[in-house]
């Protein structure tokens, strides 16, 4: 095979049911069309699942590890790895299929991801089922297969230490799950270092079913570079670009948590179960609150210079003597403002503990403040959550539940399948304020002050997602940014053309802005097609009627409310423009023949 600069050329297929691990060499093609991370992730889903409809828990559901061509390289804060895999957490409304769901691909930071390319491989794909709890250990071309039953049950905190003890050499990089992994939580989450995660659509559920409590790995090459003296240049050029960066420098002064107040004042922060935009107590948990308070240290990604991580430490009180990192805008919202939980400290417990157990925290506080408003109307009682008195602002309730979920015991066993599932049980009118798409708990913006939000929520592939931008080139943008490694927080410094020069100056290809661009694109439509494949139509495009009937009653947005027939205007605009067809919202054949999908257009 011709080498291939800025890639192996190849990723590491382990099959846990018959234990065998081999090389799967990837086509020139494919590292050309899909560039790497999310977008050859979802180009190898594509290829493995050519049914729709199979089940997301089955040993056939591919479980991928996807750095990009950047990951491992020193262009700064480019050391993300996407998690691709069919998502065990979505639904259509109608569909054939009884498992049907859409791809999932969740995104995390770390050093695991640069530890995947020095360990001569493009990325992981893990399919089959173990017969008892295992980990996997990887150093370049050696993979064991090792016995997990003695860490199963183990929260994340505890295992990274048992197995860092166990490997004795922390040059090993390793992901895991928690409790609520093990117990297929539909939510549940990956971590790498105990504080990074894959959390959105369920990853750590899909490698819970094949009883794989984690993976380690090391290695000791490196791909080539093309043009290195080009790289070296860029590179440099990169650096400087972020050093002068607003946005950049104030994530390194306050993490995603500097957006709290911020998003707060603005009135779209999600507060009350989406009911309030403005959080009245919101000084008391944001970055201000937390430097004076809580922050001790930044930590940072491999290459990179943000640091936007700030760990803490608590102090006095109940819940003191607890070390982990935030609030993060997101944890902070979602387990705090959400649930009208003002206690910073409380709010860092709870944090910790959906991370020790492993479930994704925006899906967390969504389905507690789905159940606080439920309980607070009266749609359900106490006995229906099992003698908790889950009231708006409760810690000690709150946390509760956490465990209850985590362990999938009593009410915890139909929370752990997310608010849909919640909503379909307890009927009256509670699907209203079920705030989800296709399953999906929206994330922590608010959206009746903010249309374009609104956009961005319903028209995400792996259902609702923060990330995904309401405006075609931004979806496209983000997609493309996730096929190379680029962190989100750094993509904006690069620019327009830094990232496909680096492309270029690494791989030896001719990347244009239009070029990379298309990738994303490209990425975005093939995700569409797969969920279209699945059941998923425009009907699928919708939200909760809460953000249409409820304005807000309070803070700067006061009576704001989403006007349902601009929103549907927005949509046939969205959909004209994308290339869809408005009636089904599949992609028209033209377009995908012009993206190179033209193997799709039978679906």
């Amino acid at each position: 095979m011709e080498k291939e600069y800025g890639y192996h050329g190849r990723i590491l297929e382990i099959d846990l049911t018959s234990g065998k691990a081999r090389p799967k060499q990837i086509s020139s093609s494919d590292f050309e069309n899909y560039v790497g991370g999310r977008g050859l992730g979802m180009k190898l889903l594509w290829d493995r699942l050519t049914s729709p409809g199979i089940d997301p828990l089955s040993s056939e559901n591919p479980l991928m590890f996807m750095p990009g061509p950047f990951s491992g390289f020193p262009p700064p804060a480019s050391s993300r790895t996407c998690v691709v895999t069919k998502s065990p957490h979505t639904s259509p409304l109608n569909s054939p299929y009884a498992h049907a769901s859409t791809v999932s691909y969740s995104n995390m930071g770390g050093f695991f991801g640069p530890e995947i390319r020095f360990a001569g491989h493009d990325g992981l794909l893990i399919t089959g089922k173990a017969k008892s709890p295992v980990y996997i250990l990887i150093e370049d071309d050696k993979v064991e297969i090792r016995d997990a039953r003695k860490f199963w049950g183990m929260g994340t905190d505890d295992f990274d230490r048992a197995l860092t003890k166990e490997l004795d050499d922390r040059r090993f990089q390793s992901c895991y799950i928690g409790p609520a992994g093990e117990n297929l939580v539909k939510y549940a989450s990956i971590l790498n270092t105990t504080a990074r995660a894959a959390g959105r659509g369920g990853t750590g559920c899909v490698m819970g079913s094949k009883n794989l409590k984690a993976i380690a790995i090391k290695g000791s090459c490196q791909p080539g570079v093309a043009h290195h003296e080009r790289f070296l240049a860029l590179v440099d050029e990169a650096r400087q670009e972020l050093s002068k960066s607003q946005l950049t420098n104030a994530f390194r002064e306050s993490g995603t948590a500097m957006a709290l107040v911020f998003s707060s004042n603005g009135g779209t922060m999600a507060v009350k179960n989406y009911r309030e935009g403005t959080f009245a107590e919101v000084e008391k948990i944001g970055a201000g609150a937390a430097k004076k308070t809580v922050w001790k240290r930044n930590f940072a990604c491999f290459t990179c210079p943000i640091a936007c991580k700030k760990s803490g430490r608590t102090t006095g009180g109940p819940y003191a003597g607890l070390v982990h990192d935030g609030p993060e805008y997101e944890t902070g919202t979602m387990l705090g403002a959400n649930l009208m939980i003002s206690d910073l400290k409380g709010i860092l417990k709870c944090i910790y503990l959906a991370d020790d157990m492993g479930i994704d925290a925006i899906s967390l506080g969504n389905v507690i403040g789905f159940l606080m408003e439920a309980y607070d109307r009266g749609d359900i009682d106490r006995g229906f959550l099992d003698g908790i008195d889950l009231k708006w602002g409760d810690v000690d309730a709150t946390l509760e539940m956490v465990q209850k979920i985590g362990k999938r015991q009593g009410i915890g066993d139909l929370a752990s399948q997310g608010v849909k599932a919640l909503s379909a049980e307890i009927g009256k009118d509670s699907a209203r304020y079920a705030i989800h798409v296709k399953g999906h708990e929206l994330a922590a913006w608010n959206i009746q002050a903010d249309p374009f939000r609104a956009v961005c929520y319903v028209t995400a592939n792996r259902g609702a997602c923060h990330l995904n931008g309401g405006r075609i080139s931004e979806q496209d943008n983000a997609a493309a940014v996730d096929c190379t490694g680029v962190c989100n927080f750094a993509a904006g410094a690069y620019g327009k053309t830094l990232i496909p020069d680096l492309l270029s100056a690494i791989t030896g290809g001719t990347w244009s802005e239009t070029a990379y661009h298309q990738a994303g694109e490209r990425a975005f439509n093939l995700e569409k097609m797969f969920n279209y494949r699945e059941g998923f139509r425009r009907e699928d495009d919708r939200l909760p009627n809460r953000f249409f009937e409820d304005p807000l009653t309070m803070g700067p947005k006061k009576g704001a409310v989403l006007e349902r027939k601009s929103f549907e205007a927005s949509m046939d605009q969205y959909y004209q423009e994308r290339g869809w067809d408005p009636k089904t919202s599949r992609p028209k054949n033209d377009k995908l023949k012009a993206l190179g999908l033209s193997f799709t257009a039978g679906v």
